[in-house]
């Protein structure tokens, strides 16, 4: 279904099912909380669960029609031209269910980054502008730098650091990562911060709630 929100500031989005295919041949719609916002121009296309108050920034696109389920924790945001994708038939497990794409809960993907399964992404990471998770698992209050990337089957372990630019692509260089410093952790927590509070501003700047403070 194409859904188009009318205001004195009109924009689109696209949500809808994948289509039936030889390699995903069952068809699904996106699951979206009522406390989610999708963004002006961003798509979100098959078996996709957005938890509750989950940002979609513009230009996004989370596409759910070859690797699929894909899964987004409550009060994650996924910034301006995010993607999300996965391979066909591979998956990452969590609590014993197969996901393509699995981010968790408070974690904040920055402008540009890819998250293309598959991939699993712990509660409360940064993941960093045009930074790449890609075959890999990032564990829980990890922060990925800009344009580093994380791949090859990896699974970097909670509270890790990986550097701008690096390429971490063999578990030895995953096992390697430092901690993540105090400033870093403090940076991602101020974006998450940031980032809670646009789902209800922005719904309520379109409409899509009351913003009389009575209902």
């Amino acid at each position: 279904m194409f859904r188009k929100i009318d205001t004195d500031n009109d924009f689109v989005y696209f949500t809808g099912p994948n289509p039936s295919t030889s390699f995903l041949p069952e068809v699904s719609e996106p699951r979206i909380a009522p406390s989610a916002f999708i963004g002006p121009f961003s798509a979100v296309i098959g078996d996709i669960t957005l938890s509750d108050n989950v940002f979609v920034a513009c230009n996004a696109s989370l596409r759910a029609d070859e690797g699929a389920p894909f899964f987004v924790g409550c009060n994650t945001n996924l910034q301006d031209g995010v993607i999300l994708h996965g391979l066909a038939n591979l998956h990452v497990k969590v609590e014993g269910k197969p996901y393509s794409v699995y981010i968790g809960s408070h974690t904040s993907c920055a402008h540009g980054s890819v998250i293309h399964g598959p991939a699993y992404v712990g509660d409360c990471s940064f993941i960093g502008v045009r930074a790449v998770v890609f075959n890999a698992s990032v564990g829980a209050y990890c922060y990925v730098g800009t344009n580093a990337v994380v791949t090859g089957g990896v699974v970097v372990a909670p509270k890790r650091m990986i550097p701008t630019g690096a390429i971490i692509d063999t578990q030895e260089k995953a096992d390697a990562l430092g901690p993540v410093p105090p400033e870093l952790h403090t940076f991602a927590e101020e974006v998450l911060a940031v980032n809670i509070e646009f789902p209800e501003a922005y719904r309520k700047l379109y409409g899509q709630i009351c913003s009389c403070g009575m209902c």
